[in-house]
């Protein structure tokens, strides 16, 4: 639902063209049918002859097609969920990301019915979920299309569909075009490389990003250098590797993929937009820093929160980490991953919940308490699959905190509002300079971020 508030803001973004608001909503043109994406740089049409959306997918819901000069597609992320409660946030992301599960499946993820899905999607998108999977499918085809050579049948099984003539069917139906329309003249290769652009919320502060990702690199299993960061996994299909290089130019990454199947692209994708945090707003963040009493010269600008690559590999760090250095917590995950990681052709992958679960773990240097834990953590998750546990169930593994839990919330969910209160250097940060800490809602997790940095600085300068 667009607010009267809200309408003036996209009615004057939207004449100026601020890229601010890109990706946080979308323009229809009643006229000619087409929706874009504020920054789009055709004739601008009379404001009584336009409508607003939050999402992409309500704009292709209400018959409108998107425009093939702006790409809605490619756009970057919406925050716009932000508003919603929490389960309907995290259905949207998976509705959005899992293209080819069942809307029951989801629910069941989300451990509520699909009626009840149905109720939290319709209120938050006024649409029920099958056809918001429906609209992300085809907005992610578009993109591949577009921008890869990947065959038509490959892109189909990338975006959640069971066949090429389904997805240009679909396409015909709801964009007006084939598949071939989309592409041109492009000549499609089979192949297991791509290369993507994914655009971000700018300033972006890869330096920051970078710095972070750098201290906390799993040897062999993540590279990171000056220009991006690169990623080795593997899942259920087989083994995959992403490459990120930022080019601030354009504003976004260059993504390479090395895929194994298809239906890899569109999670990769998703898990690598989330770990380098491409769709959040910088101003939104700013301003909600600055609302604590923070001086607005001591905040990062285009600050981001780095992601770990998932819920697992996060509890993995925070477990390890407990009462360390970050240096002493990375050395032992790399032993850890040098004893148990899944060597593959000369490639080291991050060692399975399995595995892990079955070792004695005896080359790790630290309790046997904590060892018990990080164990009992693993066989939860084996126990789950691609589903995540619950906080309660985390929470009950003897040696996992509070802390612990707000660690793999902010990193390997990536929530936005996760102040690590018992985090001794944020907390003494936050004391030190009388912040309201409640007052950076919903983005506490940017709040220990920053402080975290401001702490480092500190240090650096002691040091000297």
């Amino acid at each position: 639902m667009i607010s009267e508030i809200q309408q003036q803001q996209y009615a004057s973004a939207r004449l100026s063209r601020d890229r601010r608001f890109d990706g946080q909503f979308y323009v229809a043109v009643l006229s000619t049918g087409i929706f874009c994406r504020p920054v789009c740089p055709a004739r601008l049409p009379a404001e009584h002859n336009v409508r607003y959306f939050h999402f992409a997918q309500q704009a292709l819901e209400q018959g409108f097609r998107p425009c093939l000069r702006c790409r809605p597609d490619s756009a970057p992320g919406s925050c716009a969920w932000q508003g919603v409660e929490t389960t309907a946030k995290r259905a949207l992301q998976l509705l959005s990301s899992d293209l080819a599960a069942p809307v029951t499946q989801i629910a069941e993820r989300l451990g509520v019915s699909e009626r009840y899905l149905n109720q939290l999607t319709h209120k938050a998108v006024g649409m029920p979920p099958k056809r918001y999977q429906l609209h992300s499918r085809l907005l992610q085809a578009k993109r591949l299309l577009q921008q890869t050579s990947l065959p038509v049948t490959d892109v189909a099984i990338a975006c959640g569909f069971q066949s090429a003539r389904r997805l240009q069917d679909t396409l015909q139906r709801w964009c007006k075009l084939s598949p071939s329309q989309l592409r041109g003249a492009q000549h499609s290769q089979p192949t297991n490389k791509l290369s993507l652009f994914l655009p971000v919320h700018m300033p972006y502060n890869w330096p920051q990003v970078r710095a972070f990702l750098a201290l906390r690199a799993v040897q062999g299993v993540e590279y990171v250098d000056l220009g991006g960061y690169q990623r080795h996994c593997k899942d259920k299909y087989g083994v995959l590797s992403v490459s990120a290089y930022f080019n601030e130019s354009k504003g976004g990454f260059d993504i390479q993929l090395t895929i194994s199947n298809p239906a890899q692209i569109q999670p990769a994708i998703t898990t690598l937009r989330r770990v380098l945090d491409m769709d959040t707003n910088p101003a939104v963040i700013s301003q909600s820093l600055i609302a604590t009493g923070l001086p607005a010269d001591q905040l990062t600008p285009g600050l981001r929160l780095p992601g770990a690559w998932s819920v697992y590999e996060a509890g993995c760090r925070a477990i390890i980490g407990q009462q360390v250095s970050i240096k002493a917590a990375i050395t032992q995950l790399n032993t850890l991953v040098a004893a148990l990681g899944d060597n593959q052709e000369g490639q080291v992958y991050f060692p399975s919940p399995e595995a892990l679960a079955a070792s004695d773990l005896a080359m790790l240097r630290m309790p046997g308490a904590r060892k018990q834990a990080l164990r009992d953590f693993a066989s939860l998750n084996n126990s789950y699959g691609d589903a995540i546990p619950s906080d309660e169930q985390i929470l009950a593994i003897r040696g996992v905190g509070l802390w612990t839990l707000q660690y793999i919330k902010l990193r390997g969910d990536s929530e936005p509002d996760q102040f690590l209160s018992g985090d001794l250097i944020a907390r003494r940060q936050a004391e030190g300079m009388g912040l309201g800490t409640e007052l950076a809602a919903p983005w506490r997790s940017y709040l220990t971020i920053q402080l975290w940095l401001l702490a480092s600085v500190q240090q650096a300068k002691s040091e000297q």
